[in-house]
């Protein structure tokens, strides 16, 4: 949860040097591409697992990334950014139910209201009325990633490495490309990327999307996913010291409620059947 929690200031950190919220995007997948690799076994899987394995790579591999970095290139505070990424549970529980045909009982749907409740509070205030837009954007991370853990469901079967690896060739090729139309030249914005914009792409992309992940898929064969699921609700936590730490930030009383409004229903939904 460290790892996952460091992804938003480290994030702000490397747009503050010298990369371009896109590019980092795609630079970030071609990294876990590359890690992958060499890894999987080359197998074109069966054409049922094509749009599901499609509309993960799509999800997670472009429109993550693409909305979660260009919501910290125009924010100001991250506060706000750490804590609304949260939604992506109650996004992928509500997904699930039209998707999956999952049933939603009455204690979730309320945990549900209440994570968004809190959001709205955190939305009243009067510092992020003055960055809705990074919050708007956040928002719509947190749907294309519940999002993309509907579609992973329809992957069960196949080699997470296998599909980690399309998800970042995939992010990697549609992100470059947007880069070139929106940011200019690549190769240009490339050349200008000082010692810590790489480094912060590296660490995202290493460390972050695989590493991170692995450990957690580490304890997945030695726990119930009951139990390791709750812990999502500590990355917030750790994003918000390390944002101190880095960038001296005090999130205001507005967004300590609502935050622990969000994170306890949250935290709450990963405990309920």
């Amino acid at each position: 949860m460290f790892f996952l929690g460091s992804a938003y200031p480290l994030g702000k950190f490397g747009l503050d040097s010298s990369v371009n919220p896109i590019l980092f995007g795609a630079l970030r997948m071609g990294i876990v591409f590359l890690c992958l690799v060499p890894f999987c076994k080359i197998k074109i899987p069966s054409k049922k697992y094509f749009l599901p394995l499609v509309g993960f790579s799509i999800s997670m591999g472009v429109a993550v990334n693409f909305f979660l970095y260009v919501s910290l290139y125009v924010s100001n505070i991250l506060a706000p950014i750490t804590i609304g990424a949260q939604l992506s549970i109650p996004f992928a529980i509500i997904l699930s139910s039209f998707f999956l045909n999952e049933s939603i009982s009455l204690k979730k749907w309320i945990l549900i209201i209440t994570s968004f409740l809190g959001i709205v509070l955190i939305a009243f205030d009067p510092k992020v009325l003055d960055e809705v837009l990074g919050f708007i954007l956040i928002c719509g991370m947190a749907f294309f990633y519940g999002l993309s853990q509907v579609f992973s469901r329809y992957l069960k079967e196949l080699d997470v490495k296998f599909t980690n690896a399309f998800m970042g060739l995939v992010g990697f090729v549609i992100l470059f490309s947007l880069s070139n139309i929106f940011e200019g030249n690549v190769i240009n914005q490339i050349n200008k990327i000082d010692l810590n914009g790489w480094l912060t792409v590296l660490y995202a992309g290493a460390i972050i999307s695989i590493f991170g992940h692995l450990m957690m898929f580490y304890l997945y064969k030695f726990y119930p996913v009951g139990k390791v699921l709750p812990f999502y609700s500590l990355f917030p936590v750790f994003g918000l010291i390390l944002t101190f730490f880095i960038f001296g930030e005090i999130p205001t009383i507005i967004t300590v409620c609502g935050g622990i409004i969000v994170i306890t229903s949250v935290y709450l939904l990963h405990k309920t059947r």
